[in-house]
């Protein structure tokens, strides 16, 4: 299957936490959507990595995207070297994204800053003929999406691409309540981490809000770019 976007995250959760309105819209628009999860998250202080497997699942669900993988890379250890971005390139050949989004370029976890250099180098790689993979015994053609977007995650990074997603947050925010064991929840008995506050629930709205704002919208979601992002019309900015 081709996609048109490939979603990647650090985390399960992580893209469903930054850019899954944006993802809610364009597939409802007949975009073909996948999800790739770089860990399962085994090191969370909440729940365990066999619940965040399935509320994956069901997070991919509501979604609607076509496909969801997770490379069980090791959580809070992975590093940005070949054995990592040739597993990462063989998923890029496999699926042929036109866009992939990422991780934060700078972020309070550190999986985030690293899986987001991981995925960006990969990315470049994944575009010269002369590495040679293969996935599931089959020889791979190069591939380089034509764009790579960093979304925005614990830290107020000022975007350069914002997209209105008015009409979607309530499938994203059902696609976040899918991770039942991460987030709010005043009967849990689990320790308190900084992303299971009311606050940080509540920041996801207020932040799409203020972004929505700013656009003349009532919500958007924002994105960081590494080279200029390029229109055919001026027209296309409005």
């Amino acid at each position: 299957m081709k996609l048109d976007i490939l979603a990647v995250g650090a985390h399960p959760d992580d893209v469903e936490l930054s850019c899954s309105a944006t993802l809610a819209k364009e597939i409802e628009r007949g975009k073909k959507v996948g999800i790739l999860d770089l860990t399962r998250g085994e090191l969370g202080t909440r729940g365990t990595a066999e619940i965040r497997d399935k509320e994956a699942i069901d997070a991919a669900k509501i979604l609607g995207v076509h496909v969801r993988e997770n490379l069980s890379f090791a959580d809070g250890f992975f590093t940005n070297d070949k054995e990592h971005q040739l597993e990462i390139i063989k998923i890029l050949r496999k699926y042929k994204p036109e866009i992939v989004f990422c991780n934060a370029i700078d972020d309070r976890h550190i999986d985030h800053g690293r899986g987001s250099k991981l995925v960006s180098d990969a990315c470049f790689l994944s575009g010269l003929r002369r590495i040679e993979t293969t996935k599931d015994g089959i020889e791979q053609e190069a591939w380089r999406p034509k764009q790579v977007f960093h979304y925005i995650q614990w830290k107020n990074i000022a975007p350069d691409v914002v997209v209105d997603v008015t009409g979607y947050m309530d499938k994203k925010m059902e696609a976040v309540k899918a991770y039942q064991s991460q987030f709010y929840d005043p009967n849990s008995d689990e320790p308190n981490t900084p992303i299971s506050s009311n606050n940080f629930f509540d920041s996801i709205i207020y932040r799409a809000r203020d972004l929505g704002r700013i656009i003349n919208t009532e919500y958007a979601e924002g994105y960081t770019v590494e080279r200029y992002v390029a229109v055919d019309s001026i027209f296309d900015l409005i």
